[in-house]
């Protein structure tokens, strides 16, 4: 179930290193090295594929962009927190 939008803001005021542009949840993660930042990815995808929810990622370098959002609830919900702070908490972040 979509969140309200004062449920996101809560959730975003506790977590100050993630932005919200519309329905959708963002944080850049910036990492030592390229391969740091792919070993990112690599974690992220099974943090990802074990909550059955994906993010979008984009690797730019050094540089990890992450988007969440849940496409059939039309925005952010519950699943996008729990993995944001999955995410948040990986090794080398």
């Amino acid at each position: 179930m979509k969140l309200e939008d004062s449920e996101i803001n809560t959730w975003l005021a506790a977590h100050p290193k993630w932005e919200r542009a519309g329905d959708m949840l963002h944080r850049e993660f910036t990492l030592s090295s390229f391969p740091a930042a792919i070993a990112f990815v690599v974690q992220a995808g099974f943090l990802a594929e074990a909550a059955d929810h994906h993010p979008d990622l984009d690797i730019r370098w050094c540089t990890v962009r992450v988007g969440l959002t849940t496409h059939d609830a039309d925005g952010i919900t519950k699943k996008d927190l729990a993995l944001a702070e999955g995410l948040s908490s990986l090794p080398g972040v």
